[in-house]
């Protein structure tokens, strides 16, 4: 989808399917399924969303996610373990933030890129404040693919 080689259409009823979005089923999506439709919103989410087509559903999954997040079982109890409503509450709040979500991964950088970091750091830390990680914006199409791209 990144590269262009899928459509919204295509990618939007993949998600659509993995979280059930269906109007007329009541069951529960399996949490595997689950899981993978939130990886999937986080890597191709922002791109997704900015396109016209692409907006309605990251609308009707994110409604629907919200939904399963805190569905309950016959018995009163929660259908999904913890660490998966942690997963969903995840994805919601990188949506709710812009999309930007803070990696702990180190990417590549250049020296210049480096000296800033280093230089933050510094501030912030002279400030009383810590700051590990850094924010990134999540399911953006990279930088190269967009240059590609462009006409």
């Amino acid at each position: 989808f990144l590269r262009q080689l899928l459509s919204a259409n295509v990618v939007g009823s993949v998600c659509r399917e993995l979280v059930l979005c269906d109007g007329g089923r009541s069951e529960m999506p399996h949490e595997l399924a689950l899981e993978c439709a939130v990886e999937l919103l986080m890597a191709i989410g922002f791109t997704l969303e900015a396109l016209p087509r692409g907006q309605p559903v990251v609308e009707e999954v994110f409604h629907r996610l919200k939904t399963v997040k805190g569905a309950q079982g016959l018995d009163g109890k929660l259908i999904y373990t913890k660490r998966m409503q942690f997963v969903i509450q995840d994805l919601l709040d990188a949506r709710s933030a812009g999309w930007s979500k803070k990696s702990f991964k180190a990417s590549a950088k250049t020296k210049e890129e480096i000296r800033l970091d280093q230089e933050r750091d510094l501030r912030h830390g002279m400030l009383g404040r810590t700051c590990t990680g850094e924010l990134v914006l999540a399911g953006r199409r990279p930088d190269f693919l967009r240059a590609k791209t462009s006409p």
